[in-house]
């Protein structure tokens, strides 16, 4: 299957409702309150359902996967290798794996956990093959990875160029961690993932994930004091 990343319309197609005996709305006092762990729950099972398709061999349940989170795998990726040239195509690799293992899946955990495992792969893989190569400059990570923070709107000249600089040095300071720290900031922080599943992708318990997290967060705070005591 040649897989690309699919632009899918954004109408949906609604059943036929009979209107002879409209249903009352719910009152206020009564209408049920909706959560955002109900959301990521309905999310998750929505995720579930498509890859028990794809294990069936739909390719449009596939492409709507792709679809939902294409955006979040590329974004993990280009922190990761702090390379955004890069991302698309690793992130291209991730899919195809997901589609490669369907047959095999079980959903034993949330989707994103065994989306997000596969992702760390071949990340993890990616990084370790450019150390060995040697080609993990930190140069490419100043001129591609400005992911970290967003650019102020109408800020000064002088403003814009302090900005540029605490990105750089956050960039640089996250890109010196540890791989499976990286992650686990990458993913906390950006993707607002609950420990439980961060350790589940990082392979780590929760109490572990924890402490990596806490690590992390003095080495940061360490590494940018300068930029804090501003």
């Amino acid at each position: 299957m040649n897989i690309t990343y699919c632009k899918l319309s954004n109408h949906r197609l609604l059943p036929d409702l009979d209107h002879s005996d409209p249903m009352p709305e719910p009152s206020p006092v009564n209408k049920p309150k909706i959560t955002t762990r109900d959301i990521e729950t309905t999310g998750n099972e929505h995720d579930i359902a498509l890859m028990l398709k794809v294990r069936s061999g739909d390719e449009n349940a596939f492409e709507e996967l792709i679809e939902r989170h294409q955006s979040a795998v590329i974004g993990t990726v280009a922190k990761m290798l702090g390379n955004a040239s890069e991302a698309e195509d690793i992130a291209q690799q991730v899919f195809i794996r997901l589609w490669k293992s369907a047959p095999r899946y079980k959903p034993k955990a949330k989707f994103t956990t065994f989306l997000f495992t596969i992702t760390r792969n071949l990340v993890f893989n990616e990084s370790r093959r450019k150390s060995r190569k040697k080609e993990f400059s930190m140069e490419e990570r100043e001129d591609d990875f400005h992911l970290q923070t967003k650019d102020s709107q109408g800020a000064s000249p002088d403003q814009e160029l302090l900005q540029q600089e605490l990105r750089q040095a956050i960039d640089q300071s996250i890109a010196k961690l540890p791989e499976k720290q990286r992650l686990a900031v990458i993913l906390r922080r950006y993707e607002d993932m609950p420990y439980e599943e961060i350790g589940g992708i990082v392979g780590l318990s929760v109490s572990a994930t924890k402490s990596q997290l806490f690590r992390a967060r003095q080495t940061l705070r360490d590494e940018l004091q300068q930029y804090l005591d501003t």
